[in-house]
């Protein structure tokens, strides 16, 4: 609903960039903007470093069909996995989700309205280069955390942590924000993570448990945790599109965000213990 209150309500421009594009309902709210005269444009992911995949390929052909301008990603990427809607260049929907109706009501996900000019300004710069494949280096506006590159951010947020980090994430496959996570607890912090468990990480879910990261992890249930989240003694957050693989953090296209606005810390610190709780222990 959100989105497609931001599509209907758009006056003047609607920029997307989507990982995985799948909903019709968009994809027809996209069309009608179009219609009524605002200029729509959307680059979708094609494929790892420009190969050709046909996840992407029926978005394509129907938003083409309907006189909406589409570009595939750029072939320098090894992904493009940013998932941003700017509308009207004053507000910027930052999302974890992809457009895939069939993971709305079962993954964790969450998305950030950025209202911030200097935010909004770059995310709509960068659309432009990579919207013309000029291999340009993004601008952090105010609060953005850009990736290829991020490790030091997200590093930066874990070393600071005085007392708790509260994490979300869909993947561990980093080894070294998994060596950061257990120097964290290591040293006394709170760590805490939540994920869905998968074989490929149970390594790094061993390493993490011996170096005193607590873990609670759903196993196969009808809810998947897809949301990528730093939460940093309830008081600062990352939010974004980042997994904490190499390729996302240093390979792919992706954007997140920055924010201490205590609401925002509050809610999702909720949502995390809600989940949290109906979590198993590992």
């Amino acid at each position: 609903a959100p989105v497609l209150s931001m599509i209907k309500n758009a006056t003047s421009s609607i920029d997307l960039v989507m990982y995985e594009f799948k909903d019709k309902q968009i994809a027809d709210a996209l069309a009608s903007a179009q219609k009524r005269g605002v200029p729509v444009r959307v680059l979708l992911n094609q494929g790892y470093y420009g190969k050709e995949e046909k996840m992407n390929e029926p978005a394509y052909s129907y938003l083409e069909s309907q006189d909406i301008t589409v570009h595939w990603t750029p072939e320098y990427f090894a992904l493009t996995h940013q998932k941003t809607l700017i509308v009207d260049q004053n507000k910027a929907l930052i999302m974890t989700f992809n457009f895939v109706p069939e993971y709305y009501p079962t993954g964790r996900d969450f998305g950030v309205l950025d209202t911030d000019q200097n935010d909004v300004n770059a995310i709509e710069n960068t659309f432009e280069n990579d919207w013309s494949h000029q291999n340009i280096l993004p601008s952090n506006g105010d609060d953005l955390v850009w990736s290829p590159g991020v490790d030091g951010n997200m590093l930066l947020l874990i070393n600071n942590a005085k007392k708790e980090l509260d994490i979300y994430n869909e993947e561990m496959e980093d080894s070294v924000i998994t060596d950061a996570l257990m120097n964290a607890a290591k040293r006394g912090i709170d760590v805490n993570l939540i994920m869905t468990y998968q074989s490929s990480a149970k390594t790094a879910f061993e390493q993490l448990k011996n170096a005193g990261v607590h873990l609670h992890l759903f196993h196969g249930e009808k809810f998947y945790i897809h949301a990528k989240m730093i939460l940093t003694d309830n008081t600062n957050v990352f939010l974004g599109s980042e997994n904490f693989s190499y390729t996302s953090l240093n390979k792919n296209r992706e954007l997140g965000i920055f924010l201490s606005d205590p609401s925002i810390i509050n809610s999702l610190h909720n949502t995390f213990y809600t989940d949290w709780n109906n979590a198993k222990a590992y």
